[in-house]
C-alpha cells in the first residue's frame, strides 16, 4: 500500500489555500509516498481551472518525486446531488463534472466523491432516503460518462451522510451501475461513527473498494460542530485486523491519513503512526 496524506490535513488545507508545493515538501519531508490533492470550487485547485495550468501542477508534482493518483472533493456538502432543489441538483453535477476532467488533467487515476445528504451534523438538508437514493444514482449515471471518457475512477465516500450505512445496501448500489468506473472510497475511520467494524466491510465489498481513507476515532461522539476525531493509534480502529483484511482482499493502492484539524506536529505524528500500523507487528500495548 502506498502511504499517503490528504491535502485537508495541511494548514489552510480545508480552506484550499495551502500551496500545493509546499504540501509536496511537507509530505516527502515526513515520509510520505503520495499526496491527495483537493479540488474545490475556490482555492489553489478550483473547478474553473484550465488544461494548462493543471499540466503546470502535475510538472511539479512529477519533479517532487511523491506519488498523486487521486484528488477529493466536498462539493457535494455545500451543493449536494440530493438536495431537493433541481438547480441546485445541477450545479452539483456540473461541478463534478468539471472536478473529474481536472483530475485527469492532474494525471490522477480517482476521484473521491460525496454521494449526497440524508441527513448529516454539518449539512441543513434532510431529505427523504428513497429520494436521495434515486437522485444520487442519477447523478452518478450522469458523471460515469464524463469518469468513462477521461479514465478517472469515481468513488463514493462511506460519510455521515445518513446514506450507505449498510456494506450490503452500498455494494448493491455500486453494482447497479454496468461500469468498472464506479467504485468504492472506504472510509475507515467514518465507519465506527454509526457503530460498524471496518474489517467486516472490507471483507463484504472486496474489489469493490478502489481507495481507502485513513482516521481514527473514539465512542465518546457528541458532536459540537468540530471534528472529534483522534491520532490514528489512539482510538478504536482495530488496525492490525483492519489492514489485514485489505491485504487479503489484494488492496495494495494509495492508503490516505485524511487528519483534520491541523495543527503543527500533525503530519510529522501522522507519519509515524501509519507506519505503525501498514508493520506486520502486532501493536505492543
Amino acid at each position: 500500500m502506498i502511504k499517503s496524506i490528504s491535502y485537508w490535513a495541511f494548514e489552510n488545507g480545508m480552506a484550499g489555500t495551502h500551496s500545493i508545493e509546499d504540501a509536496l515538501a511537507e509530505a516527502k519531508e515526513a515520509g510520505f509516498e503520495g499526496l491527495e490533492l483537493a479540488i474545490g470550487t475556490e482555492g489553489v485547485l478550483h473547478t474553473a481551472m484550465t488544461e494548462n495550468e493543471c499540466r503546470e501542477i502535475r510538472k511539479k508534482i512529477d519533479e517532487s518525486g511523491l506519488i498523486v493518483q487521486t484528488t477529493a472533493t466536498g462539493i457535494s456538502w455545500g451543493l449536494s446531488p440530493t438536495s431537493n432543489d433541481p438547480e441546485t441538483r445541477r450545479e452539483s453535477i456540473e461541478l463534478h463534472k468539471a472536478a473529474l476532467q481536472i483530475t485527469a488533467w492532474l494525471g490522477c487515476e480517482a476521484m473521491l466523491m460525496v454521494p449526497g445528504v440524508v441527513k448529516s451534523p454539518i449539512s441543513t438538508d434532510i431529505i427523504p432516503y428513497d429520494m436521495a437514493v434515486e437522485r444520487c444514482c442519477e447523478a452518478v449515471k450522469e458523471l460515469l460518462i464524463i469518469a468513462e471518457k477521461v479514465n478517472v475512477d469515481i468513488c463514493l465516500e462511506n460519510v455521515w451522510n445518513g446514506l450507505f450505512y449498510s456494506p450490503i445496501e452500498f455494494a448493491n448500489f455500486i453494482d447497479s451501475f454496468a461500469s468498472d468506473r464506479c467504485g468504492i472510497y472506504l472510509d475507515v475511520g467514518n465507519l465506527l461513527g454509526y457503530q460498524q467494524h471496518p474489517p467486516h466491510w472490507i471483507t463484504y465489498l472486496g474489489s469493490r473498494i478502489k481507495r481507502v481513507h485513513i482516521k481514527d476515532f473514539t465512542d465518546n461522539f457528541n458532536w459540537t460542530g468540530a471534528y472529534s476525531f483522534c491520532d490514528i493509534g489512539a482510538g478504536q480502529v482495530p488496525w492490525q485486523e483492519t489492514i489485514q483484511a485489505l491485504k487479503k482482499i489484494g488492496y495494495n493502492k494509495t492508503i490516505v491519513a485524511e487528519m483534520m484539524p491541523w495543527d503543527q506536529s500533525l503530519i510529522a505524528r501522522t507519519s509515524v503512526a501509519v507506519d505503525k500500523i501498514l508493520s506486520d507487528e502486532p501493536d505492543q500495548e
